[in-house]
């Protein structure tokens, strides 16, 4: 249906360009529920079901990453010269057939094929959504990078529940199964693209006119050159991080003899933390600037290592790490529109490298930082990722501003119905009322699928609310990974309600 069509029947192009935003955000929480849950129980399915040896494992891990890494500067390129919500849906397609290949697989050779395909898929789906992003990304594009990460944030937390659910009660072939299932209905989302339209001024894109192969950068005018210094601080700081990460969830149980439900405990705030708030940063760090935002965040990383080398008991742990996932969730917005906006009209490339950047760090951060652990102790490792990421606080005004960036650059209303721009007015910038009815409508959909949950926990004899609500103790045999999760969505879901009720009981205005 065109779009002078839709207008009559109550449809027009806003509605639209709000659908395509929609769906992309769908797509990627599809699409990070399996890909997420898979990094965790690789390892585990490799040993268990196919008897691999630490080798073994070693080794899919490894061709998994290095697909990842090879693949992302191609998948950048094919980002800019094709649509990229279709490369983002041939990456989920190819995810789709890794599932497919660990479900048939009965031997390691096999699965090393479906490692490939899922490295590969892996590196085109996210790198080609941050592309498109960049590309759609209204005004300075935090606020449609922070929507991003808190759909994939949402899409992991479920395809956990789900995953151990599942789990549990049918094994691992029924859950890549389910996987595969995800991953293809994320391809099917991204392909069935709807018609070019505008957005409203709320969803953090800009109109969706359809796909067009970006102009030509200027010959020799040095932006790739220009991105490696933020490229740099990318890949230390992803280093130092991913290595602290897996030296806390080895210390933990070690030390303090914790289950893995208890340490998932520890982190849980700061992961319900993570999911909530990247979204709404945005009305943060537009005011404060690109350079002070990532410097406050890198700043306090380096206090959460540092504090980690003083004192690291379960609940000191949590605390910080609560404190340093609320600095992420505003910082990885800023980095990620920051690198889109130097691309100088090709966002699919500058993101593949670095998304690269960050994969090299990832890769070799745990590695040095555990040496560190091994030859110096739990002190030195915490002290050295806490230098690394101070370093990072004070290089990264230097690398924004070889970037030449401004710091604050002013929001970009969305255009009129017909396309043509208009100027900024209070009412353009969201009226009160308006944000508080979205708001609203979107916290009514957050709650139906919250009770949904809850009912299927109750059935499963697992929803900690249930005996709550009753005033018993959960008996030991249902204390598990399903009753933890069940408490966290609780907690998420009160915290959603405050705040997405706070527009109404308190209506507030954007500045113009």
């Amino acid at each position: 249906m065109r779009s002078s069509d839709a207008g009559g029947r109550g449809q027009g192009p806003r509605d639209e360009g709000a659908t395509a935003g929609r769906r992309v955000l769908a797509a990627a929480a599809l699409g990070s529920a399996p890909m997420e849950v898979l990094d965790f129980l690789l390892p585990l399915w490799a040993g268990s079901v196919l008897k691999a040896t630490a080798s073994g494992v070693g080794t899919l891990i490894a061709v998994e990453a290095m697909l990842s890494l090879l693949v992302r500067p191609l998948a950048g390129e094919l980002a800019d010269r094709c649509d990229p919500r279709r490369v983002a849906a041939a990456g989920a397609a190819l995810y789709a057939l890794s599932f497919a290949g660990y479900a048939v697989a009965g031997r390691l050779w096999p699965a090393y094929g479906a490692a490939a395909l899922g490295g590969a898929g892996g590196a085109l789906f996210w790198v080609a959504l941050d592309a498109w992003t960049g590309r759609r990304a209204a005004g300075n594009g935090t606020a449609a990078y922070g929507k991003l990460l808190s759909a994939s944030g949402r899409g992991a937390f479920a395809g956990y529940l789900l995953a151990f659910t599942t789990l549990e009660r049918a094994g691992y072939r029924p859950l890549f199964w389910l996987g595969c299932a995800a991953c293809a209905a994320a391809a099917a989302l991204l392909a069935a693209r709807p018609a070019g339209a505008a957005g409203p001024a709320d969803t953090g894109w800009a109109p969706d006119t359809g796909w067009a192969p970006p102009a030509a950068a200027p010959a020799g005018d040095g932006t790739l050159r220009r991105l490696l210094p933020m490229m740099a601080v990318a890949a230390v700081t992803a280093g130092a991080e991913a290595g602290l990460w897996m030296l806390l969830l080895l210390r933990l149980p070690a030390q303090y003899g914790l289950t893995p439900t208890q340490t998932a405990l520890v982190f849980a705030p700061g992961f319900a933390v993570f999911v909530l708030l990247p979204e709404h940063a945005h009305r943060v760090t537009d005011r404060l600037g690109r350079s002070r935002t990532m410097s406050l965040s890198f700043a306090a990383s380096a206090l959460f290592a540092g504090g980690l080398a003083l004192v690291a008991d379960p609940l000191a742990v949590a605390v910080l790490w609560t404190l340093a996932a609320a600095c992420f969730a505003a910082q990885i917005p800023v980095e990620q529109a920051t690198v889109a906006a130097a691309a100088a009209g090709r966002p699919g490339r500058a993101m593949g490298r670095y998304e690269s950047a960050r994969l090299v760090g990832v890769l070799v951060g745990p590695p040095l930082l555990g040496t560190v652990f091994e030859t110096r102790g739990w002190a030195a490792a915490c002290l050295t990722a806490a230098a690394v990421a101070a370093l990072a606080a004070v290089a990264a005004p230097w690398a924004i501003r070889v970037l030449r960036l401004p710091e604050r650059p002013e929001p970009e209303p969305a255009p009129r119905p017909d396309g043509t721009p208009r100027r900024a007015t209070q009412k353009d910038n969201g009226v009160p009322e308006g944000r508080a009815r979205k708001e609203r409508r979107d916290w009514l959909f957050h709650t139906l699928v919250f009770a949904a949950a809850q009912l299927g926990l109750w059935a499963l004899d697992a929803n900690w609310l249930v005996y709550r609500l009753r005033d018993e103790p959960v008996p030991d045999e249902n204390r598990g990974l399903l009753m933890w999760g069940g408490r966290i969505w609780l907690t998420v879901w009160i915290i959603d309600t405050l705040w997405s009720w706070s527009s109404t009981v308190f209506p507030r205005a954007r500045k113009t």
